[in-house]
């Protein structure tokens, strides 16, 4: 086991977090400008492609926003619509199966909650690293025998 990191750390997406909020930002600044610049509109119609705008900027970050966070106490997963705080003795298994777009955490619940703050796309051995932290942070801090991890390849 590798040296835990301080705590509190949080994981998340950092490149694909940067092209997304910077994509919201043009987007919202080019329809915007469109509006802006179109002499044949009216204040009706420059105020839907602002909306426009905003709305797609507002998807983008809401896109952006995932993280996983652990504290002394356990993790709080905040996903797109979602934010859920468990105790570090409600994870099980932290999994990043080859294929897999995200982590999933095993719970002791029966159930698998996604962990999409812990994302292989843009940075896959970031992404690998990231679980493995948690992994071994959950296998410290849980106080049970850890499970049988999933080969990777």
């Amino acid at each position: 086991m590798s040296d835990l990191p301080a705590l509190p750390v949080t994981f998340r997406p950092g490149r694909t977090r940067a092209i997304l909020l910077t994509a919201g930002v043009l987007i919202f600044v080019v329809i915007s400008g469109i509006a802006l610049l179109l002499d044949n509109l009216g204040p009706g119609s420059r105020l839907s492609f602002i909306v426009t705008g905003a709305l797609c900027l507002w998807v983008l970050a809401r896109l952006a926003r995932v993280r996983v966070v652990a504290d002394e106490s356990g993790v709080t997963v905040v996903n797109i619509a979602s934010k859920r705080r468990l105790a570090w003795a409600e994870i099980l298994r932290v999994n990043l199966r080859p294929g897999d777009p995200w982590v999933f955490l095993d719970l002791s619940d029966g159930t698998s909650l996604p962990a999409l703050g812990i994302q292989p796309g843009i940075a896959k051995q970031q992404a690998i690293a990231d679980a493995r932290t948690l992994r071994e942070l959950a296998e410290a801090r849980s106080g049970s025998p850890a499970l049988p991890h999933q080969p990777r390849s």
